[in-house]
């Protein structure tokens, strides 16, 4: 019996995780444009194979993630930045 609860104790302490909330780096640096020529900022928020990071895992707000996607678009038409990874 002791087994089991110390089981339950370890599941216990590892589900609890203090979560902050994420805060979104354009509205932080008062940002109220993103560039699509800036692609050193750009490439923080797109992984390894070329996708764009959702809003979730980036922390952006909504009006500055929806600035971001067409501004990434922008920048891989123009090839300033990878549709995909080689």
């Amino acid at each position: 019996m002791a087994n089991i609860s110390a089981k339950k104790k370890a599941t216990l302490r590892r589900r609890r995780r203090f979560l902050r909330k994420k805060i979104c780096r354009f509205c932080a640096d008062k940002i109220t444009l993103i560039d699509y020529k800036d692609s050193r900022r750009l490439r923080n928020l797109i992984t390894e194979r070329g996708k764009i990071l959702p809003r979730r895992i980036s922390g952006n707000c909504a009006v500055h993630q929806r600035q971001l996607t067409i501004s990434i678009k922008r920048a891989r038409h123009l090839a300033l930045m990878p549709f995909t990874v080689e």
